[in-house]
């Protein structure tokens, strides 16, 4: 059978997506998109990984049900 799991959006930019938007509002709101962008943006990053870590733990599991 096929393998669909690279269809999928990975965490990183699913992360990312939410951290640089988080960080545009509060840069927007603070008058200082300069600062808070790349604070988002590492933030998402970490978010990220945290979500990509997450998805390999639930694929180990799913492949252990499977045997």
């Amino acid at each position: 059978m096929k393998d669909n799991k690279k269809n999928s959006p990975s965490g990183m930019a699913i992360g990312m997506c939410i951290g640089l938007g988080i960080g545009s509002a509060v840069g927007a709101a603070t008058h200082n998109l300069g600062l808070w962008m790349p604070i988002g943006l590492s933030l998402g990053l970490g978010l990220g990984y945290a979500f990509g870590r997450g998805n390999e733990k639930n694929g180990e599991d799913d492949a252990e049900d499977k045997e």
